[in-house]
């Protein structure tokens, strides 16, 4: 005491200061007429304590430090298997900033906790009545500094508490890390947990109730008489002392209770308080209490373990395991016989032996402290049974894992056990002695298996015990879904895996069950839910499914999706509304929340409000950034919709319109934008292309597309090509032109190190002008052929990365067009010649059958006359084929006839068959 006085104090003078007010405190304490029992969190000595003290006792009264809204849910706890955690979750806030919803607190519950002992005695016990007088789960957060950081968490995967804000009863702790360096320095520990178990735990397992209450009071005022005083959780503390005795004082002037007949639960910490509003005295100042805010909070029950509970409150990992062996073997030692909740899963019968009659005891306060603190403790020799049992089992947990143990490795794990213990001045290996034991002597350089030996002897000591919330705990949600999951024959509060295969033919009837895990799938964490075989999208349909479940070990995802709804398709249909209405959402996110309307939910009308939110969030968007994706959205939904109804619904002909006069205004800036990718001109030009024929019918103008292009003046490579590719679609660019200028770039020494770029912006150009596809499979060509490797090897990687990021789209359109230029086999390689290199064919030197009249340059002549005989329909397919041109004046030549033009075009085209189908197919003739 005199280090740590000089240490962390003023110096040794600071000690007599310190040691009178703790005295002061405990003396306060124990003079209180409402009897104040000081318990820690999930401490087996204090739940020994407390199961002792309510079969003397008896009391009529039991108030409980814990949050006072929680109370309707503590019968639930029958239909449970512990441990718990009592819940209060809010996902719509009304007095709290938005952006930190959802808000959450829990309140864990184990076996081996005083808390449990008392919920169960008041339960069980006909005539008593238990009161909750914490703060109640609103005030948490309005006293909590930061709302948004504390409910805002990372939430690890395997964590049954998520992102909640715990509520402990007795944070025994110290408040500041150079006191607790100091108490684990000098008690040779490594950690609190063991510095706990071995100085607190295990002396108070057997103390009597006076010097229970006196140490624990003394240590909850040691730690308060050490705490930074200028900071906002001691203040919190302070109120919340404040509440409970307000609380507590009104239902004594409310119930007319005796407070001899009355029990007050709380932290040790709290039980040393000093503020002004403490006491059961009716002339005892109140604590003004704040109203709630308008947030409605929603009550229930989720699955907890051992190691959610040592995440949660920092403990030690495998602590509240060695706790709750602690708690059974004293049970047996003892001869106790534990308060339980009738029906309650996972534990015995409860005994239906009556209580002995209450014991009365003096109120006077007999000094137990001092002879405690002076005495020697009581020694516990080694047992060596119980350790020799340990050191046999972990040598067979570590040989089922891998291991090479052996009995020898069971003697040095004993040995070493009794080896750490002396060395640390205990009388008797602790549980954390034989672990540390078990790591030295066993574990090797590598595991080989899934555990440790750490692991293996908190599985060995009492394992991660997790708690189960029963069928009728369940909030209206989760038993609906268990009840619609029927069909499959599956136990679904299983903590395994489990196959189910959904034969959608055969058994017409679990297309239900289908629906419904689908929307699961949607709405629960991925390894909740998972499907094997089938999938969802538009337009397809199954008849063979097959799923992987695992909702037992996801329950409390089922849960809380409760909290938002009754059914999961209300659920479904909030968390739409929700993603599209969402200040950050963009009309890609409306678009994807349209999707699921319409794969989930059969419902019209939400589909139409959620497309009239993606039209306005597309209006108001100034950027491009998603630009490929609602292209790729609103394409899959036309095509759906083409497919399945007779005509588009009013929503998607707004779309494409707004769409189409949206990307026609940005389409100059986006040219021209250096943080606008290609990427995203090319889906605009991709949109504007493709929807264009859809468009002009529903009103649009296409002059508008046109100087949208014409004023575009882009200075990337990448994005010139697209520009080119766009005239070319629009008819002002020809293909022999468009070659030509690529030519101009491969014959330039300036420019080729940037061709490249120009063919990855070719690429881009195949979303919105795929005809391109046999021209950007010459220009691909050409660029290897004609680049030198300095400039083609550092451009590979970039060519192969975006193939890569846009192969569903980019890919397949080259692959076929490759497939079609390219020979198939080796051999044919070696005298293939590139079509784009093939000279024109010649003309035939004379006419056949029935034209042997006319002339070499007759059968020319004659068609030209026939076409400038029939001018309209000549231009119709010039303009269908893109080649726009003028009418030049025709030359005979001598000896040509004109009467027998048609007959030189019937020979023409005689002459040319595959020209004349060509034609003839894309005319429809």
């Amino acid at each position: 005491m005199l280090g740590a006085a000089e240490t962390l104090a003023d110096g040794p003078a600071a000690l007599p200061e310190i040691l009178a007010g703790i005295v002061d405190d405990v003396d306060h304490a124990l003079r209180e007429p409402l009897e104040i029992f000081p318990v820690c969190h999930h401490s087996p000595a204090s739940a020994l304590a407390m199961l002792r003290r309510l079969r003397e006792k008896q009391p009529k009264v039991v108030y409980l430090e814990l949050c006072e809204d929680l109370q309707p849910l503590l019968t639930e706890l029958r239909n449970c298997r512990l441990p718990v955690a009592l819940q209060a979750f809010a996902s719509e806030l009304d007095g709290f900033a938005k952006e930190s919803a959802p808000l959450s607190v829990i309140a864990p519950i184990t076996e081996a906790s005083a808390e449990y002992q008392a919920i169960s005695y008041a339960l069980e016990t006909p005539g008593v009545e238990l009161v909750l007088v914490d703060r109640s789960t609103d005030h948490v957060f309005q006293w909590q500094p930061d709302v948004s950081a504390a409910a805002g968490t990372p939430e690890p995967e395997d964590d049954l508490h998520g992102d909640a804000v715990g509520v402990e009863i007795g944070d025994l702790r110290p408040r500041f890390a150079e006191l607790e360096e100091h108490l684990l320095h000098h008690g040779r520990v490594r950690h609190w947990s063991e510095w706990w178990d071995q100085y607190v735990e295990q002396p108070l397992a057997g103390a009597d109730h006076e010097t229970y209450r006196q140490v624990m009071v003394l240590i909850g005022s040691l730690f308060r008489r050490l705490a930074p005083y200028d900071t906002r959780r001691f203040a919190s503390d302070e109120d919340r002392e404040r509440y409970m005795w307000t609380r507590i004082r009104e239902h004594l002037a409310t119930s007319g209770a005796d407070p001899a007949d009355c029990l007050y639960i709380c932290g040790a910490f709290h039980a040393a308080s000093r503020v002004a509003e403490a006491g059961s005295d009716p002339a005892t100042p109140d604590f003004e209490i704040t109203p709630r805010t308008g947030t409605t909070w929603l009550y229930g029950l989720i699955p907890s373990s051992h190691s959610a509970i040592e995440s949660q409150f920092g403990l030690a990992p495998g602590s509240v395991s060695i706790a709750a062996a602690t708690w059974q073997k004293q049970l047996t030692a003892l001869r106790l016989t534990p308060f339980r909740l009738e029906g309650q899963k996972g534990t015995g019968r409860k005994s239906k032996k009556a209580l002995p009659a209450p014991v009365t005891t003096s109120t006077a306060v007999t000094d137990h402290l001092s002879g405690y603190l002076a005495g020697p403790p009581a020694l516990d020799g080694l047992d060596e049974e119980e350790l020799r049992g340990w050191c046999v089992d972990i040598v067979r947990l570590a040989r089922r894992n891998g291991y090479l143990a052996s009995t020898a490795d069971a003697i040095a794990v004993f040995e070493t056990s009794v080896l750490l213990a002396g060395m640390r001045g205990r009388v008797r290996p602790t549980p954390y002695d034989f672990q540390d034991a078990a790591v030295t002597c066993i574990e090797k350089e590598t595991v080989p298996g899934r555990r440790d030996v750490r692991r293996l002897c908190e599985i060995l000591l009492g394992g991660d015990r997790i708690g189960q919330v029963g069928y009728d705990a369940l909030p209206p949600l989760a038993r609906d879904v268990y009840d619609r999951l029927a069909p499959l024959g599956l136990n679904l509060e299983q903590r395994s895996i489990q196959r189910a295969l959904l034969d959608l033919a055969a058994r017409p009837e679990l297309g239900a069950c289908s629906q419904l895990l689908w929307m699961l799938r949607h709405l629960l964490p991925d390894q909740a839910v998972r499907p094997i075989m089938g999938s969802r999208r538009l337009g397809e349909k199954h008849i063979q499914e097959s799923w992987d479940l695992d909702l037992g070990r996801h329950q409390r995802a089922v849960i809380e999706l409760g909290y938002e709804g009754v059914t999961v398709e209300q659920v479904l249909e909030q968390r739409l509304r929700r993603d599209a209405w969402d200040p950050k959402a963009t009309a890609a996110d409306a678009l994807k929340a349209v999707e699921n309307s319409l794969l989930f939910l059969e419902s019209p009308r939400l589909t139409e409000e959620l497309g009239v939110r993606a039209i306005e969030l597309l209006s108001a968007e100034r950027t491009v950034d998603e630009a490929p994706d609602v292209l790729r959205r609103i394409r899959r939904l036309l095509a759906y919709y083409r497919a399945t109804t007779p005509e588009l619904p009013g929503w998607s002909r707004r779309f494409v319109t707004e769409g189409y006069a949206h990307y026609c205004t940005l389409l100059p800036t986006s040219f021209v934008d250096e943080e606008t990718g290609v990427r995203q001109v090319g889906a605009m030009l991709g949109f504007l292309f493709s929807m264009e024929s859809l468009a002009l019918s529903l009103g649009c103008d296409r002059a508008q597309l046109e100087i949208a292009v014409r004023q575009s003046h882009p200075e990337s490579p990448a994005k010139i090509a697209l520009l080119w590719a766009a005239l070319h679609q629009l008819g002002s660019l020809p293909l022999a032109d468009l070659r030509a200028r690529v030519g101009d770039l491969l014959g330039n020494p300036l420019v080729v190190p940037s061709f490249p770029q120009y063919v990855s912006g070719f690429v881009q150009a195949l979303e919105p002008v795929p005809r391109l596809a046999p021209f950007v499979v010459e220009t691909l060509s050409e660029a290897f052929g004609r680049l030198p490797d300095p400039v083609l090897l550092p451009w590979l990687p970039n060519l192969i990365a975006t193939l890569k990021q846009h192969a569903a789209e980019l890919v397949p359109v080259l692959t076929r067009e490759a497939g079609r230029t390219f020979p198939g086999t080796l051999a044919g390689l070696d005298s293939w010649t590139p079509p784009w290199k093939t000279p024109a064919r010649s003309r035939p030197a004379a006419g056949r059958s029935g034209s042997d009249h006319v002339t070499r340059s007759g059968p020319a002549v004659a068609a030209a006359g026939l076409l400038a005989a029939h001018r309209p329909a000549a231009d119709a397919v010039a303009a269908l084929l893109g080649c726009a041109g003028e009418w030049a004046p025709i030359d005979a030549g001598p000896g040509a006839a004109r009467p027998g033009g048609e007959i030189a075009a019937a020979a023409l085209l005689t002459e040319y068959p595959e020209t004349t189908r060509a034609v003839a197919g894309l005319i429809g003739g």
